[in-house]
């Protein structure tokens, strides 16, 4: 059945308005918001989820090969279970905090690009962008600190591996392997008076090969990336949030100056 020049006319507008839809809807997604919550969930689950394995694992370390006294290791034990109740209160806030970013991001990125002629912006809105700013300012900071500590363990272990590769050394068979040792204690780790303390020469090369060593010295290097990953999701937060707050400000100044 063959279709009228009329009928023609009206597909091609449907066509053309639905195309027009589309991609004002696509403009108003916030991009920049949905990378940086993209970019924010996997690095914090990337740091929580191995950060939380990696001390689980320091801690059988720590048992088994260098303090062998429950109460030596006990305040640091401590620490540890304080530490991975925290990365699930990390967690469960950056998982919420980075929903309601992006939900901003759309509030702000419609208000920018003018998507619905009707819309107004609000002094209670200018309020919660300006406070959503601020603490990712905040956080960001924040983050940093948590991204230099996440590098602390990464040290750590890298030294003890790198004197275990020192053991496997041509060099080492010319010199006593039982002079080298990796003595945590001079970390802070344990107290002084623990025992044993230090592992030296097979005994250490022993514990490199463990696949608790191993699994926690890669978890906590994915950790610190994850670390690293995040701040970069809140530096981003930051320009776009601090972008649309700026023209939602200017907006406001602007519906001022027009308004008589």
């Amino acid at each position: 059945m063959e279709t009228t020049p009329e009928e023609n006319q009206d597909q091609n507008q449907d066509t053309k308005g639905c195309f027009e839809c589309c991609i004002k809807c696509l403009g108003g997604v916030p991009y920049a918001s949905l990378v940086a919550t993209i970019l924010c969930f996997s690095g914090v689950a990337l740091f929580c989820g191995c950060g939380h394995v990696a001390l689980t694992g320091t801690v059988t370390i720590l048992e088994n090969h260098f303090s062998k006294i429950t109460s030596d290791h006990a305040v640091l034990t401590d620490v540890i279970q304080l530490m991975q109740y925290i990365i699930y209160g990390i967690a469960s806030f950056f998982f919420l905090y980075g929903i309601i970013l992006l939900a901003e991001g759309f509030y702000t990125t419609s208000a920018v690009k003018e998507l619905h002629s009707e819309f107004k912006t609000t002094i209670c809105g200018r309020c919660i962008s300006g406070m959503f700013v601020f603490l990712t300012y905040i956080l960001g900071v924040a983050w940093l600190g948590v991204f230099g500590f996440s590098a602390v363990p990464v040290f750590l272990f890298y030294n003890m591996w790198s004197t275990c590769a020192a053991l496997r050394s041509p060099v080492a068979n010319i010199t006593s392997l039982d002079s080298i040792c990796v003595d945590v204690r001079q970390y802070g780790i344990i107290p002084w008076n623990a025992v044993p303390g230090k592992a030296c020469g097979s005994t250490l090369g022993d514990i490199c090969n463990t696949s608790e060593f191993y699994l926690s010295y890669h978890l906590y290097i994915v950790a610190c990336a994850g670390a690293g990953a995040t701040v970069i999701a809140l530096l981003i937060y930051m320009m776009a949030t601090t972008y649309n707050y700026a023209v939602l400000k200017f907006k406001s100044r602007e519906d001022c100056c027009t308004k008589f």
